[in-house]
């Protein structure tokens, strides 16, 4: 079934009004018709049943039939916070992280991106990327719409993430904990907040990773072999998953 998002200012009542690009997305590219049914999504993990039932030129409406509970969230929220890769690495990052369960993505810089940010072009490429984020989000049935955040420095990423209840940093370098053995031991507050930081395709350099371990970032490896930057936030997010989603079913 269709999913789109909308505010809390877009439901009134048992009616929901869904506006913009997801409008005209129902009107011409699905052809729908009243009667159809939807869900929507509120940004606050509520999903609504609805129906079709008004056609204009700039809005649809939709007549709530139920609202349950979403059921697709992780019970940890998880900020992946990844370093600049080289090309469209990044919208394949994010496009898996959001299938995996992560509510926000920021790009950083370090010291061994080569991708760098470009100031006069980074607010349309969040935007974009944030389409990327948003199109995941549908397909796979998230309860939330995830955020993409403008790239940051790599002392804003620290900042930031060291707010999290537990920061997991993935190194390649001597001193890590298996994420396996790391998550096992960790404490993870149901309804806490879980940070979880890759390198680039260089990964980290000694200096970053001992300045990460000194804000009391919890240094991980990801198993025996190398992963591509674009591979390793869906490796560390899938053993994530499982450990909070999975192993007690």
């Amino acid at each position: 079934m269709p999913r789109f998002f909308v505010t809390s200012s877009q439901i009134e009542g048992d009616s929901v009004t869904i506006l913009g690009e997801d409008a005209h997305h129902i009107s011409r590219a699905l052809r729908a018709a009243v009667g159809d049914p939807v869900t929507v999504c509120d940004m606050s993990h509520t999903e609504y049943e609805c129906v079709l039932t008004d056609f204009l030129p700039d809005r649809v409406i939709a007549k709530i039939l139920s609202s349950h509970a979403a059921d697709t969230e992780p019970p940890m929220r998880i900020t992946l916070y990844q370093a600049l890769p080289k090309g469209d690495k990044l919208d394949t990052v994010i496009q898996k992280a959001v299938e995996c369960g992560a509510s926000r993505i920021v790009p950083f810089e370090s010291e061994r991106c080569v991708a760098r940010m470009k100031a006069d072009s980074e607010a349309r490429k969040t935007e974009r990327r944030q389409r990327i984020a948003t199109e995941a989000a549908k397909q796979c049935g998230r309860g939330c719409l995830p955020e993409v955040l403008p790239t940051i420095s790599f002392e804003e990423m620290l900042q930031k993430a060291a707010a999290a209840d537990t920061v997991l940093f993935c190194y390649e370098g001597d001193g890590t904990v298996p994420i396996g053995s790391l998550l096992q031991n960790a404490d993870l507050p149901q309804g806490g907040e879980l940070a979880l930081v890759i390198g680039s395709e260089g990964g980290f350099s000694q200096r970053e990773a001992a300045n990460a371990a000194e804000r009391g970032f919890l240094m991980t490896g990801l198993g025996p072999r190398i992963l591509r930057t674009e591979t390793a936030p869906t490796f560390a997010l899938a053993c994530i998953s499982y450990h909070l989603e999975l192993s007690s079913q």
